[in-house]
């Protein structure tokens, strides 16, 4: 198969062709974030879905770059430059990446749908789940920036993907008047510089908030409303993020929006997006709600 077709993935399947990949980050069985992760399998499954799961914890997954992710080649001095992002571009090109690597990116390129299951940690994701995002979306497979494949064109835009976290402060902690802040700052980072910068449509994050706080009951119905949704996922409608055509595509331009589109929105209200809010107050719930038409 091609390097191309691969990465591609296959989105005109019935419902019954589907695949999906849940990558789960959390290192008990008996935790909440397991409990979402089993939930969301079982409802995939019963709506004809294939799906894979990577238990990063229980698969002991490497989170550490090093030389060691190449594997072949001419040897190397252990001084001479490395520079691990065209170094594993080459070798996902030539099929020289280390085995849990390859493994991975098998899995990814195969799915139509990615779930990311984690508790939300120091305002990110697990180290272990950061660690598989820096070693599993080489250069080549996942973006190309000399090509310009990233953002809208990113390797995976007919693939969808979201977030589920748990987390341990409360809603209302969450919000613009909240002591940690507005949630849709946090995940803009995770949502459009690491999801969508490599193509993939996003949709609205499953956010369980204050999970240890929350009476068995309520942990029942999270999981039962997470499998609702769960049963129609592949008709929502992705976030919202500005398009590639909308910015000087060049180092001369700065890669930055449009004289016109900058005009555009001079008389709105908001920004176009969180990150480029121009300024003005973001768009409601830009990283947490599609936008309505």
């Amino acid at each position: 198969h091609s390097c191309s077709a691969m990465a591609a993935g296959s989105v005109g399947a019935s419902p019954a062709g589907r695949r999906a990949l849940v990558v789960l980050a959390h290192p008990e069985r008996a935790s909440f974030n397991r409990a979402l992760q089993e939930a969301a399998v079982e409802a995939l499954r019963a709506g004809g879905w294939s799906v894979a799961v990577s238990d990063l914890y229980a698969q002991r997954f490497n989170p550490l770059l090093s030389r060691d992710d190449v594997t072949g080649g001419a040897p190397r001095e252990p001084d001479a430059a490395f520079n691990y992002a065209a170094e594993t571009g080459r070798a996902w090109r030539e099929g020289r990446l280390s085995p849990d690597i390859r493994a991975e990116q098998e899995k990814l390129a195969a799915a139509d749908l990615v779930i990311f299951q984690f508790p939300l940690q120091w305002f990110g994701v697990p180290a272990i789940l950061k660690g598989w995002f820096e070693r599993v979306l080489t250069q080549g497979f996942a973006y190309s920036s000399a090509t310009g494949a990233i953002y809208d064109q990113g390797p995976f835009q007919k693939k969808k993907a979201l977030l589920s976290l748990t987390t341990g402060g409360t809603a209302s902690m969450y919000t613009p008047q909240g002591i940690n802040g507005d949630i849709n700052v946090l995940l803009w980072p995770l949502q459009s510089g690491t999801l969508h910068f490599c193509g993939f449509q996003v949709l609205e994050p499953q956010v369980a908030f204050s999970v240890a706080h929350t009476p068995p009951e309520g942990r029942s119905q999270i999981l039962e409303s997470w499998k609702k949704r769960l049963a129609t996922i592949w008709d929502e409608k992705p976030l919202t993020f500005a398009p590639n055509s909308s910015f000087e595509l060049s180092f001369a331009g700065g890669f930055v929006l449009k004289e016109e589109v900058r005009e555009r929105l001079q008389g709105q209200e908001h920004g176009l997006t969180l990150g480029q809010h121009l300024g003005k107050p973001f768009p409601p719930d830009n990283q947490l709600k599609a936008q309505k038409e």
